[in-house]
């Protein structure tokens, strides 16, 4: 990747989804009664992730399920092109469960707003909370993470690009977070203001 910066190596990685974890725990009184629900792509092994390290340091069993959120998305039409729509697993009930939705990067809002939506077609759970591995600021909606590996102060042109084994094994043979200069963001985000 040429013109990017690399902002977090897998050693990084590794011990934010292992902070994440235990402030798991310890902001839920020890993780009883929560389910963790990996947004596709990339949060869906980062939520099996932060399962594995709940069971490793806490003994702790946590359901772990995945939501697609193509057709809730506010831009679905925009692009013109197909919309590639993947599954939703939720081998739990939702309804009165304590909801993690877990993520890679949390810049606009947007996603999660549509994951929110995707969700609560499911059912109603007492609590939903957001964990995200990086925090990159731009909100353009009134949400924020609960749970964050990593805040990172970027630029509107730029991008952070996370690489992880389970989604990226043909470019990248371990798991990096990049900070990548994309001019093209800017004026999309200038299209969208005006």
């Amino acid at each position: 990747m040429s013109g990017a910066r690399c902002v977090m190596d897998a050693a990084d990685v590794r011990r934010a989804v292992r902070r994440i974890a235990l402030e798991l725990v310890e902001r839920t009184r020890g993780g009883q009664g929560v389910a963790l629900v990996g947004i596709r792509t990339r949060g869906e092994p980062l939520a099996h992730r932060i399962a594995a390290e709940l069971r490793e340091v806490e003994a702790l069993e946590v359901p772990v399920g995945a939501l697609d959120i193509a057709m809730y998305r506010d831009d679905v039409f925009e692009s013109g092109s197909r919309v590639a729509v993947g599954q939703t697993h939720l081998p739990f009930d939702v309804n009165d469960r304590h909801i993690v939705l877990v993520d890679d990067v949390l810049f606009t809002g947007r996603t999660v707003r549509a994951a929110l939506d995707a969700l609560m077609d499911w059912g109603r759970p007492c609590r939903i909370q957001l964990a995200v591995l990086v925090d990159r600021g731009h909100r353009e909606l009134p949400i924020q993470p609960d749970y964050v590996g990593m805040t990172l102060s970027t630029r509107v042109d730029e991008s952070v690009r996370v690489r992880l084994a389970e989604t990226d094994a043909g470019e990248s043979d371990r798991d990096t977070v990049h900070l990548v200069s994309t001019p093209e963001r800017v004026a999309a985000a200038e299209r969208r203001r005006t």
